[in-house]
């Protein structure tokens, strides 16, 4: 008898490629969702981090420096005001106050961010006890030279000791430990930064190799089915594919966005608020060496020395001595400067910076002629007017120039985050429907099956 074969066998194997399909489809649609959100996650990270944590923290730390050279500074122009200057002497004491607040504040938000990191704690205590030896000391000067009074100029010797022991303290340990403990806070973002510029770009290109694999995935399920069945491509697939590919293109623009956006926050922003605070710290230090330049005769040439030191840091020209880098900046157009400020001065408000910088140093130029000339009186005078407004007008520019930097800082961080949270709002969405769409475009042929 004989007998006719079994089709069955050929029946199962048709749902069975059609699951395998679908489960590699459903695979790599999972694959291309975990990558979204992978990439999604570590860029919201790098700009939480930059943005809103650690980011404005260190510059805020960066502050402690100019309220520390800025207490310093105060100190000074104080002591060489005599008796001839009541009111611009408390101001400078309501100054150092202000000052001194600020850098208490500095230091909490750098302990704050020192986190569980042992060596930035005992750095941030080690400023906190040197800041404490330092204001006994300046306390102690300007009492003793309050009580003893003297024509503007250099002051008894005994408080030119007091001074010297005060200044050498903030000179040669609170100054450094605040500017390392900067640098030591922002390794922080660096290193997040550097993190997330290696790691996006990786995310991203796996979100596109998913997504193309997913799209390949639909695209051989609807052929199969539209083979096997003999009827047209299924709207419901190719819907999915639609979505597919809409949500693989939004996803990689938002990424590459977002790594845009990362980069613009922590190089046109984050990393030049930096340099900027660095050089109004150095400026207002540098300030103090001319009232210290005055104020200790013994030390006049060593704060010279050092007065040009930092002029050169904060914009750098080739000379030897004062006389000559005076001569180069005033007379000079400001172009092709190194040092913090050279890449700094472009635009409008770079120009104004420098060109305020240019008066400060022509103020200073004349305020040594006449100390030069032994004209005591004349410079204190100078000091406190003509070269003190040039300071003021000079800082307020670079004021107004971080100002710009941290606009760009802010508006590339919200325009990340912003972008940020569309994304977010599609992932949840896209999977719904995509899966929704899957089901429904497979679903009805695997039921002629049963």
């Amino acid at each position: 008898m004989q007998t006719r074969p079994a089709p069955a066998p050929v029946r199962r194997s048709v749902p069975g490629r059609i699951r395998v399909i679908s489960g590699v489809t459903a695979a790599a649609l999972a694959l291309l969702f975990a990558a979204l959100a992978a990439g999604a996650w570590t860029v919201g990270d790098g700009l939480r981090v930059i943005g809103r944590d650690a980011g404005p923290q260190v510059v805020a730390t960066a502050g402690l420096y100019l309220a520390l050279s800025d207490m310093d500074a105060q100190v000074a122009d104080a002591l060489i005001m005599g008796d001839s200057y009541d009111r611009e002497r408390q101001r400078a004491v309501d100054r150092y106050e202000r000052r001194r607040s600020e850098a208490n504040q500095a230091l909490l938000k750098a302990f704050e961010l020192s986190g569980d990191n042992p060596a930035e704690r005992r750095t941030v205590q080690s400023v906190l006890d040197g800041l404490g030896r330092y204001e006994r000391l300046a306390a102690q000067a300007l009492l003793l030279d309050e009580r003893s009074p003297h024509p503007p100029g250099r002051p008894p010797d005994d408080v030119v000791l007091l001074h010297r022991q005060a200044t050498d303290l903030m000179r040669l340990v609170l100054l450094p430990q605040a500017y390392n403990l900067t640098l030591e806070n922002g390794t922080i973002v660096r290193q997040t930064y550097d993190d997330k510029a290696l790691t996006v770009p990786l995310l991203r290109g796996a979100v596109v190799l998913a997504g193309l694999l997913a799209l390949g995935c639909l695209l051989v399920l609807q052929v199969y089915l539209a083979r096997r069945f003999r009827r047209v491509l299924g709207p419901a697939l190719l819907a999915a594919t639609v979505a597919t590919a809409v949500a693989l293109l939004f996803g990689s623009n938002v990424l590459a966005q977002d790594e845009q956006a990362l980069r613009e926050a922590k190089t046109a922003g984050f990393d030049s608020v930096l340099t900027l605070a660095r050089a109004r710290a150095i400026s207002n230090s540098m300030q103090g060496d001319q009232s210290r330049y005055l104020l200790d005769q013994a030390r006049a040439d060593t704060y010279e020395h050092m007065y040009l030191d930092k002029s050169l840091s904060v914009l750098y020209v080739e000379a030897g001595n004062l006389e000559t880098y005076h001569a180069k900046v005033t007379g000079g157009s400001g172009e092709g400067f190194r040092g913090l400020l050279g890449p700094e001065l472009v635009g409008r408000s770079g120009k104004a910076a420098m060109d305020a910088y240019r008066r400060f140093q022509a103020a200073d130029m004349d305020f040594r002629a006449r100390a030069a000339d032994g004209q005591v009186r004349e410079a204190v005078e100078a000091r406190l007017r003509p070269v003190g407004e040039a300071f003021d007008a000079y800082d307020r520019s670079l004021v107004a120039l971080s100002e710009q930097h941290e606009n760009a800082f802010e508006r590339a961080i919200g325009r990340g985050e912003s972008t940020l949270d569309g994304l977010w709002r599609l992932l949840p969405s896209a999977i719904g429907v995509i899966g929704l769409l899957v089901v429904a475009g497979v679903w009805p042929r695997l039921k002629e099956y049963r």
